[in-house]
């Protein structure tokens, strides 16, 4: 039986003991799945899964990591340096979904493609290896937006036991920190393909433009922000807390030289500041009939 341990930083306002009867659920589920490989991306759901996983089933959990050229390097090396302070099996699995058609002319079901080649892999692994079950980090607040992953997941009968808990991204930042685990405000994150329209073309070449113009933002302070690729056209989003120190200035002809650098013939601020799945705001005219989004 696992306990809480409080940490030094402020608590989150939450019924800790509602909180502790999840993760026991969450415990319970896993245990019953007896050998799993968790889905591993490095992120505050994953890292949280993947952590819970290995206090439950020990070496009986691998944590698995996609090395793809969509993944940015540092998430990579994040999720091996996590796996290394919490003492849990990781691996990474090459997956090619690059070399898929559907995948790289990026329409609204290019998420799909992407989990599907995962899983495919995934599956592969298990299957040579004994492991019984995959996991993966979808949590409760997923699933009311437009994610086609999960039915990827669905398909290849991914189990989320996160869901099954019914636990939400505020419940794993809190029983994270509680638990003293470094991800626990790890800002929210998504694959570079997600930075580009659809109906764009996702390439490696525009990919790794991305990629390089996020470090640089992050190395000039930024935390929680977003590279939208439009072509000659970059469009920043930073988020509404760090919103005024972008608009300065100093910011923006340091953000300018980056992006020319790289290539933009035009670099744009969002005013609305960063938000997840902006790009999604393209598809609402081929949604407006559907009451809810599809699983």
């Amino acid at each position: 039986m696992a306990t809480l341990v409080s940490l030094e930083t402020k608590p989150l306002p939450v019924d800790s003991v509602a909180l502790e009867a999840k993760q026991e659920r969450l415990f319970a589920s896993l245990r019953s799945l007896e050998r799993v490989i968790v889905a591993y991306s490095g992120g505050t759901d994953s890292a949280y899964l993947a952590w819970a996983a290995h206090h439950v089933l020990g070496q009986d959990a691998l944590a698995i990591t996609a090395d793809s050229p969509s993944i940015p390097n540092s998430h990579k090396r994040d999720a091996e340096q996590f796996a290394h302070e919490c003492r849990f099996a990781h691996a990474f699995i090459d997956t090619y979904e690059f070399e898929n058609p559907d995948y790289v002319k990026n329409d609204k079901d290019r998420c799909f493609h992407c989990k599907d080649e995962l899983f495919v892999r995934l599956d592969e692994y298990a299957n040579a290896r004994g492991f019984r079950h995959i996991v993966y980090g979808v949590n409760k607040d997923d699933l009311g937006d437009y994610r086609p992953g999960q039915r990827a997941a669905k398909l290849h009968e991914v189990k989320a036991p996160l869901v099954e808990a019914d636990l939400t991204k505020a419940d794993i930042r809190e029983l994270s920190r509680l638990a003293g685990l470094s991800t626990w405000d790890r800002p929210a994150a998504a694959c570079l393909s997600s930075r580009v329209p659809y109906g764009t073309e996702v390439t490696i070449e525009r990919i790794r433009t991305i990629e390089d113009g996020e470090e640089a933002l992050k190395a000039l302070g930024f935390r929680q922000f977003r590279v939208r690729y439009h072509g000659d056209l970059v469009r920043i989003e930073v988020s509404k807390e760090e919103l005024p120190r972008a608009l300065t200035t100093d910011a923006a002809g340091a953000m300018t030289q980056i992006f020319k650098k790289l290539g933009f013939l035009y670099v744009t601020l969002d005013l609305e500041g960063y938000r997840q799945g902006s790009l999604n705001a393209a598809l609402a005219g081929a949604t407006s009939t559907r009451t809810s989004p599809p699983a």
